[in-house]
């Protein structure tokens, strides 16, 4: 009986399945760099001027990545750079920062600081294609461009790893700034690429990204999806991404199971004001107004057109329910139920590295 390890929240969980219900294992591939280069692109960095590294997200590369400058910094005698995070992050960021570093709250909403260097790790994206330190900035703190980048996305299905106008938008809005960004592209394995430069020119990486992440795979009527790093379930609506990347190679009448924990909850002000009954979707579909998530929300009704959703995640039941899933109580019970369903003899496809794969 194969063993496949599933991420769920900071742990994995195992799922035993019988050989004869395995469809395939399906996990990111690429190159990881070695110290050595890792070390050479950052050097590029003008250490000697005074830094404020804002962590955008955490994850096993970018904590490397501070790791790594840290050391730099401390063999050529550089002053330390300042780390700062969201407050809602900020525990976790510092657990794995390097001894003798400290971590401030990243609260200030003006970008005018040229000491700024932005971290992420890049993924794909339902509304922009691609989530970039850009995406990930005007999603932040550019409520106004978010509108429009919605009202230019690619139709009402998610359309991850293309570069719809939306993407254009989030460009326009990073150009405002002259800050600096730190732009990783890894996989469950380690670090594969990095940029370095301004927001408007690390998305370079998108190619990067591109090459070694997209599988043409066909259909599949059964489905089991890990996000692959916590970061990427911590809620709800980070978590919908890995299923828009998998969305294209469910048949119809499928069914795709999401494994995410969502510890910090649903994560969207409009998959939360929808379940309360304070949004409805009429609301979405031409707004005046943009909601923080309205996108997963818009895209979720429209594939469950296609196929069923499962999810395996502490979220309340009711919750769930709402918004038209099935709730599953773990990753056994997930698969029970897709051999009880549709049949003891259903072939299952298994994603390992949701946020890192694009599926065809």
């Amino acid at each position: 009986m194969p063993e496949i390890w599933l991420n769920y929240g900071i742990t994995d969980v195992v799922l035993d399945i019988r050989a004869e219900n395995l469809e395939q294992k399906i996990d990111s591939d690429g190159k990881i760099l070695d110290d050595t280069t890792i070390n050479e692109k950052l050097n590029t960095l003008d250490l000697t001027k005074p830094m404020e590294l804002v962590v955008l997200h955490n994850s096993k590369s970018i904590q490397k990545l501070i790791s790594s400058l840290f050391t730099i910094c401390e063999q050529k005698s550089f002053q330390f750079p300042k780390i700062l995070a969201e407050k809602k992050i900020m525990n976790l960021v510092r657990s794995g920062l390097p001894e003798g570093s400290s971590i401030n709250e990243f609260d200030n909403a003006d970008l005018s600081n040229s000491n700024l260097v932005f971290i992420g790790e890049m993924e794909f994206d339902g509304l922009f294609g691609y989530e970039t330190i850009s995406t990930r900035l005007i999603k932040k703190f550019g409520q106004e461009s978010m509108l429009t980048a919605y009202a230019k996305r690619k139709g009402n299905l998610p359309a991850p790893g293309q570069l719809p106008e939306s993407f254009d938008e989030a460009k326009k809005f990073t150009d405002n700034f002259e800050i600096k960004a730190i732009e990783i592209v890894a996989n469950s394995q380690g670090i594969i690429d990095l940029a370095i430069g301004h927001p408007s020119e690390t998305i370079s990486s998108t190619k990067t990204l591109e090459s070694f992440s997209i599988k043409d795979m066909g259909h599949h009527k059964s489905m089991i999806i890990s996000t692959g790093k916590d970061s990427s379930n911590d809620n709800l609506g980070k978590s919908l991404s890995s299923l828009w990347n998998c969305s294209a190679a469910v048949q119809n009448g499928g069914l795709s199971i999401l494994v995410a924990e969502c510890k910090s909850g649903l994560g969207s002000d409009a998959l939360q004001q929808y379940v309360e009954g304070r949004l409805n979707l009429e609301q979405i579909g031409n707004p005046t107004k943009y909601i923080q998530g309205m996108e997963d929300l818009l895209f979720l009704t429209e594939v469950q057109k296609n196929f069923q959703i499962g999810l395996v995640s502490i979220l309340p039941e009711y919750y769930v329910k709402k918004l038209n899933m099935i709730s599953l109580s773990g990753i056994k019970p997930s698969l029970d139920y897709i051999l009880k369903t549709q049949g003891s003899r259903q072939k299952v496809t298994v994603v390992i590295d949701g946020s890192r794969l694009l599926l065809r």
